[in-house]
């Protein structure tokens, strides 16, 4: 059985459902509420397709193209620390992905499913949590439910976006969003030690 608490923080860290908030404010202004909750609806469909297609074939491409999971855990941990990086120091993921957002077209899957929901940082994610050497069927199937759980509550909070962001407010958001890679940023360097112990079977 795995850790459900510690797999929901770090899946809580990378798709980052407060860091969404703003971001949907922003893309979704001047929609009805009708059309609001369909956007909300749509977003987090699509990224739990697109991250649930990295749960079931991320790794079967990486022994595709031969490259082994170790070196992967190393290469993605190095990854998260960026985008960790990114989330501390940077502008913060509402204000980056506010300004990548279209003037028109189908704002539910850009910038809201990708990258704001599932984030390059939640797809290596979901293949790092679900290797079929170091876990079971029932254990990645227990992980992607925990993953499921943490889109459930990135869409119930873009459905209560507007109250959420008076309590909070952009600030608050970016606050989060800091506290979040640095958990992350932790996450990240045990990966890039548990590759290299790995790779040289120390």
């Amino acid at each position: 059985m795995i850790d459900y608490l510690s797999t929901f923080i770090f899946f809580f860290a990378v798709i980052d459902p407060i860091g969404t908030i703003p971001v949907f404010i922003a893309v979704t202004n001047g929609f009805s509420r009708s059309m609001k909750r369909e956007i909300a609806f749509k977003a987090a469909i699509v990224s739990a397709l697109v991250l649930t297609f990295f749960v079931v074939a991320g790794e079967v491409i990486l022994t595709a193209i031969g490259i082994p999971l170790s070196a992967f855990q190393v290469a993605g941990g190095i990854v998260l620390f960026l985008f960790a990086l990114t989330m501390i120091f940077g502008d913060g993921k509402p204000k980056s992905e506010v300004n990548s957002a279209p003037e028109g077209g189908e704002v539910a899957i850009f910038p809201l499913a990708v990258p704001s929901i599932a984030s390059p940082g939640a797809m290596l994610a979901a293949v790092m949590m679900t290797e079929n050497q170091e876990y079971t069927i029932i254990q990645q199937g227990q992980t992607t439910l925990v993953m499921v759980s943490v889109l459930l509550i990135a869409f119930v909070l873009m459905l209560l976006a507007g109250k959420i962001n008076d309590i909070i407010g952009n600030n608050g958001a970016s606050i989060v969003s800091r506290v979040m890679g640095l958990i992350l940023a932790s996450v990240a360097v045990s990966s890039v030690l548990s590759g290299i112990k790995d790779y040289f079977a120390l």
